[in-house]
Protein backbone atom coordinates (compact mmCIF):
# COMPACT_ATOMS: atom_id res chain seq x y z
CA UNK A 1 0.00 0.00 0.00
CA UNK A 2 1.20 3.52 -0.75
CA UNK A 3 0.34 5.71 2.27
CA UNK A 4 1.38 9.07 0.83
CA UNK A 5 3.35 10.72 -1.96
CA UNK A 6 5.50 13.83 -1.67
CA UNK A 7 6.54 15.48 -4.91
CA UNK A 8 5.88 18.29 -7.39
CA UNK A 9 2.78 18.95 -9.46
CA UNK A 10 3.43 18.24 -13.15
CA UNK A 11 0.02 18.58 -14.80
CA UNK A 12 -3.66 18.74 -13.97
CA UNK A 13 -6.56 17.29 -15.89
CA UNK A 14 -9.52 17.43 -13.45
CA UNK A 15 -10.05 15.17 -11.59
CA UNK A 16 -6.61 13.74 -12.50
CA UNK A 17 -3.34 15.11 -11.15
CA UNK A 18 0.15 14.11 -12.25
CA UNK A 19 2.65 14.24 -9.41
CA UNK A 20 6.39 13.75 -9.96
CA UNK A 21 8.14 11.92 -7.13
CA UNK A 22 11.87 11.32 -7.62
CA UNK A 23 11.60 11.21 -11.40
CA UNK A 24 8.48 9.01 -11.49
CA UNK A 25 5.16 10.49 -12.57
CA UNK A 26 2.11 9.29 -10.64
CA UNK A 27 -1.42 9.82 -11.93
CA UNK A 28 -3.85 10.35 -9.06
CA UNK A 29 -7.59 10.91 -9.08
CA UNK A 30 -8.77 13.42 -6.49
CA UNK A 31 -12.01 14.87 -5.12
CA UNK A 32 -12.74 18.07 -7.05
CA UNK A 33 -13.14 20.02 -3.81
CA UNK A 34 -9.47 19.29 -2.98
CA UNK A 35 -8.31 19.53 -6.58
CA UNK A 36 -9.19 23.19 -6.92
CA UNK A 37 -7.35 24.06 -3.69
CA UNK A 38 -4.01 22.78 -4.99
CA UNK A 39 -1.01 25.10 -5.31
CA UNK A 40 0.39 26.11 -8.72
CA UNK A 41 2.05 23.65 -11.10
CA UNK A 42 5.61 22.89 -10.01
CA UNK A 43 4.78 23.40 -6.34
CA UNK A 44 5.74 20.80 -3.74
CA UNK A 45 2.82 18.76 -2.48
CA UNK A 46 2.16 15.85 -0.13
CA UNK A 47 -0.94 13.74 -0.73
CA UNK A 48 -2.38 10.88 1.32
CA UNK A 49 -3.20 8.03 -1.04
CA UNK A 50 -5.32 4.95 -1.50
CA UNK A 51 -4.35 2.32 -4.08
CA UNK A 52 -6.93 0.06 -5.70
CA UNK A 53 -5.58 -2.92 -7.63
CA UNK A 54 -8.00 -4.45 -10.09
CA UNK A 55 -7.54 -7.03 -12.79
CA UNK A 56 -7.68 -4.34 -15.48
CA UNK A 57 -6.16 -1.33 -13.67
CA UNK A 58 -4.21 0.06 -10.75
CA UNK A 59 -5.99 3.18 -9.50
CA UNK A 60 -4.33 5.68 -7.21
CA UNK A 61 -6.51 8.16 -5.34
CA UNK A 62 -5.03 11.27 -3.70
CA UNK A 63 -6.30 13.33 -0.77
CA UNK A 64 -5.06 16.55 0.85
CA UNK A 65 -6.11 15.41 4.33
CA UNK A 66 -5.89 12.00 6.00
CA UNK A 67 -9.50 12.41 7.17
CA UNK A 68 -10.60 12.57 3.51
CA UNK A 69 -8.76 9.35 2.73
CA UNK A 70 -10.16 7.62 5.81
CA UNK A 71 -13.77 8.45 4.98
CA UNK A 72 -13.14 7.48 1.32
CA UNK A 73 -12.00 4.06 2.55
CA UNK A 74 -15.17 3.67 4.60
CA UNK A 75 -17.37 4.77 1.69
CA UNK A 76 -15.94 2.20 -0.73
CA UNK A 77 -16.63 -0.58 1.77
CA UNK A 78 -20.36 0.06 1.37
CA UNK A 79 -22.00 -2.22 -1.21
CA UNK A 80 -22.64 -0.38 -4.47
CA UNK A 81 -20.12 2.39 -3.76
CA UNK A 82 -16.99 2.44 -5.87
CA UNK A 83 -14.19 4.92 -6.17
CA UNK A 84 -16.07 7.23 -8.56
CA UNK A 85 -19.10 7.61 -6.29
CA UNK A 86 -16.93 7.95 -3.18
CA UNK A 87 -14.98 10.75 -4.89
CA UNK A 88 -18.25 12.37 -5.94
CA UNK A 89 -19.34 12.32 -2.28
CA UNK A 90 -16.12 14.08 -1.25
CA UNK A 91 -16.31 16.46 -4.22
CA UNK A 92 -19.80 17.62 -3.32
CA UNK A 93 -19.07 18.48 0.32
CA UNK A 94 -16.21 18.56 2.78
CA UNK A 95 -15.57 15.77 5.30
CA UNK A 96 -17.49 17.42 8.13
CA UNK A 97 -20.53 18.13 5.93
CA UNK A 98 -20.52 14.54 4.69
CA UNK A 99 -20.19 13.19 8.22
CA UNK A 100 -23.08 15.41 9.34
CA UNK A 101 -25.29 14.31 6.42
CA UNK A 102 -24.63 10.64 7.19
CA UNK A 103 -24.99 11.05 10.96
CA UNK A 104 -28.23 13.04 10.59
CA UNK A 105 -29.70 10.67 7.99
CA UNK A 106 -30.03 13.49 5.42
CA UNK A 107 -31.16 11.46 2.39
CA UNK A 108 -32.03 14.60 0.40
CA UNK A 109 -28.51 15.99 0.72
CA UNK A 110 -26.89 12.65 -0.15
CA UNK A 111 -29.09 12.09 -3.22
CA UNK A 112 -27.89 15.45 -4.58
CA UNK A 113 -24.52 13.75 -5.15
CA UNK A 114 -24.19 12.35 -8.70
CA UNK A 115 -24.43 8.56 -8.64
CA UNK A 116 -26.19 8.37 -5.26
CA UNK A 117 -29.86 7.42 -5.40
CA UNK A 118 -32.29 7.08 -2.50
CA UNK A 119 -31.48 3.41 -1.85
CA UNK A 120 -27.74 4.02 -1.94
CA UNK A 121 -28.12 7.00 0.41
CA UNK A 122 -30.10 4.85 2.85
CA UNK A 123 -27.43 2.13 2.67
CA UNK A 124 -24.69 4.70 3.35
CA UNK A 125 -26.58 6.01 6.37
CA UNK A 126 -27.30 2.56 7.80
CA UNK A 127 -23.74 1.28 7.36
CA UNK A 128 -21.81 4.40 8.40
CA UNK A 129 -23.96 6.14 11.02
CA UNK A 130 -22.66 4.03 13.95
CA UNK A 131 -19.06 4.43 12.84
CA UNK A 132 -19.53 8.19 12.66
CA UNK A 133 -21.06 8.28 16.13
CA UNK A 134 -17.96 6.61 17.58
CA UNK A 135 -15.78 9.12 15.77
CA UNK A 136 -13.79 6.46 13.95
CA UNK A 137 -14.49 7.62 10.38
CA UNK A 138 -12.48 10.58 9.23
CA UNK A 139 -11.32 11.35 12.75
CA UNK A 140 -7.70 12.30 13.19
CA UNK A 141 -5.89 12.19 16.51
CA UNK A 142 -4.52 15.34 18.06
CA UNK A 143 -0.93 15.60 16.83
CA UNK A 144 1.58 15.03 19.58
CA UNK A 145 -0.89 13.46 22.03
CA UNK A 146 0.39 9.87 22.50
CA UNK A 147 -2.80 8.73 24.24
CA UNK A 148 -5.03 9.95 21.38
CA UNK A 149 -2.70 8.43 18.80
CA UNK A 150 -2.82 5.10 20.66
CA UNK A 151 -6.64 5.24 20.81
CA UNK A 152 -6.75 5.92 17.05
CA UNK A 153 -4.37 3.00 16.42
CA UNK A 154 -6.52 0.65 18.52
CA UNK A 155 -9.63 1.84 16.65
CA UNK A 156 -7.94 1.07 13.34
CA UNK A 157 -7.48 -2.48 14.67
CA UNK A 158 -11.24 -2.73 15.16
CA UNK A 159 -11.71 -1.77 18.82
CA UNK A 160 -14.38 0.74 19.84
CA UNK A 161 -13.16 4.17 20.95
CA UNK A 162 -14.68 3.71 24.41
CA UNK A 163 -12.99 0.31 24.89
CA UNK A 164 -9.64 1.67 23.70
CA UNK A 165 -9.93 4.68 26.00
CA UNK A 166 -10.79 2.48 28.99
CA UNK A 167 -7.87 0.15 28.22
CA UNK A 168 -5.47 3.10 28.34
CA UNK A 169 -7.08 4.84 31.32
CA UNK A 170 -4.80 3.53 34.08
CA UNK A 171 -1.54 3.67 32.13
CA UNK A 172 1.31 6.11 32.73
CA UNK A 173 0.71 9.14 30.46
CA UNK A 174 4.48 9.42 29.90
CA UNK A 175 4.63 6.16 27.92
CA UNK A 176 5.41 6.24 24.20
CA UNK A 177 2.64 5.64 21.65
CA UNK A 178 4.06 2.19 20.90
CA UNK A 179 4.11 1.21 24.57
CA UNK A 180 0.59 2.56 25.12
CA UNK A 181 -0.65 0.45 22.19
CA UNK A 182 1.19 -2.64 23.48
CA UNK A 183 -0.23 -2.25 27.00
CA UNK A 184 -3.69 -1.39 25.65
CA UNK A 185 -3.73 -4.56 23.53
CA UNK A 186 -2.78 -6.64 26.56
CA UNK A 187 -5.63 -5.10 28.57
CA UNK A 188 -8.13 -5.57 25.73
CA UNK A 189 -7.05 -9.20 25.23
CA UNK A 190 -7.96 -9.96 28.85
CA UNK A 191 -11.53 -8.74 28.36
Amino acid sequence: MIAFLRGHILERHPPWLWLEVNGIGYELEMPLSAFFQLPADGAALTLHTHLVVREDAHLLYGFRERAERDIFRQLIKVSGIGGKVALACLSGMDVEQLRAALRDGDVRRLTAIPGVGARTAERLIVELRDKLASGSVGATPVAGDPRQEAIAALQSLGYKATDASQALAGLDPGLSVEELIRQGLKTLARH
